[in-house]
């Protein structure tokens, strides 16, 4: 089973670049120690933009998350996305939803824009109040510009910025998307749990935004696990401002699949580059499923194996011990043909018909050297697919997470 990606579609992956009509920038206010590292950015369109957004479904959601989240459902509508690192104005109480909208008021004024055309997203420690003159500071220094500082300004324990941009032709017009996003640790989204921003200069229906973001955040972010931890602030938001001068997509559109197939690429890209950048993580595990009832059981089969520590630390260890992938495709409820399950590990059959392929230890060991590492399920039960990310899990893990405060 191949990778979303690497199907032939009518989409082209470019060079990160912004879409017509965007602008960016950040900066190091000094919510960070390093003066090196930028902690602070946004996200600005020359237009009011439809905008949607998925959110964590943790109860203890964090004051920019409810506030981006009302604003955006209020009118469906963004013109800016305020963003800071280092404290994640989480379990804050009232004063972090004043603080929120405080950087609301604060990105509006120096942008002479209405404070409904501003999200805000924070990300970092949870539990401490938000430095306010620090962040003013911040956003008194943040620009109109064509950089893409604010894709490393929104990182916290990340080891690389994640970006992609495509491109596809509708209605004659080039329509650009582009993606960035962090995540790291606390990754086990219900609605996207890390902060992602998708953008693009599309002119799309009034409406229709929200609904392509549910669905494809469905088969990308939602399916990925780096922990298992849901964290408290984070969301997916994308716009569209309409500057690309294409006929309006519609769902009826000629080249309407053909976008839905460049943004499911560029979502699925970001997802995937989360689960690689895991928290000490050494290996992205990639997990496709075959032949189920449904796709709902596919999904719930793909994601209880990259989810299943024992596993994780199985990879990690580069030790084929397939016992551990059939016990957690059987703690799901999915429907399971119990004498009949298959699994390969990078293309080497490692189970079947439910019993051992009497595959050779040393290959499968050579196997598991590699960066990224595929199993392949066929649960023999259907024909229906799925697919999830993961990686593996490492003495580092532990290291990162038990000094994270210090």
């Amino acid at each position: 089973m191949q990778s979303i990606l690497k199907k032939e579609q009518k989409y082209q992956i470019i060079p990160f670049t912004w879409p017509k009509g965007y602008k960016s920038d950040g900066v190091h206010a000094g919510l960070r120690k390093n003066p090196q590292k930028k902690d602070m950015g946004w996200l600005y369109s020359k237009v009011p933009a439809q905008a949607a957004g998925t959110y964590t479904t943790n109860q203890f959601q964090a004051a920019p998350t409810k506030l981006t989240k009302q604003t955006i459902n209020k009118s469906h509508q963004l013109q800016a996305m305020v963003m800071n690192t280092a404290i994640a104005n989480s379990v804050t109480g009232e004063q972090g939803m004043l603080d929120a909208k405080k950087m609301q008021q604060l990105t509006a004024d120096k942008l002479d824009i209405t404070p409904d055309l501003v999200g805000v997203a924070s990300t970092g420690l949870i539990g401490e109040p938000l430095p306010m003159k620090t962040i003013a500071k911040g956003i008194s220094q943040l620009e109109l510009l064509d950089n893409d500082y604010v894709t490393s300004a929104i990182l916290t324990t990340d080891k690389h910025q994640k970006t992609i941009a495509a491109q596809v032709e509708i209605g004659g017009k080039t329509v650009t998307i582009s993606g960035f996003c962090k995540g790291s640790g606390m990754i086990h989204p219900k609605m996207a749990t890390m902060l992602g921003f998708v953008v693009t200069d599309a002119n799309i229906q009034d409406g229709l935004l929200q609904d392509i973001l549910s669905q494809q955040v469905d088969s990308t972010f939602n399916q990925i696990t780096v922990d298992g931890d849901t964290s408290t602030n984070d969301m997916v938001v994308t716009l569209a401002n309409g500057l690309a001068g294409n006929p309006e997509l519609t769902t009826q559109s000629p080249e309407y699949e053909d976008f839905i197939s460049a943004y499911n690429a560029v979502l699925s890209e970001l997802a995937q580059d989360i689960a690689a950048d895991g928290e000490g993580s050494t290996k992205l595990v990639e997990v496709n499923v075959e032949n189920a009832a449904t796709h709902d059981d596919a999904q719930k089969v793909s994601k209880a194996i990259v989810g299943s520590n024992l596993v994780k630390a199985a990879i990690f260890g580069e030790d084929a011990n397939w016992g551990r992938i059939i016990a957690a495709i059987g703690q799901t409820n999915a429907k399971v043909d119990i004498e009949h399950t298959s699994v390969w590990l990078n293309d080497l059959e490692l189970v079947d018909n439910s019993s051992s392929a009497n595959f050779d230890e040393i290959t499968m060991k050579e196997s598991l050297k590699d960066n990224k590492i595929t199993i392949l399920v066929d649960l023999n039960s259907g024909t229906a697919t799925g697919q999830a990310w993961g990686c593996d899990l490492t003495y580092n893990y532990v290291r990162i997470n038990a000094t994270y405060r210090s």
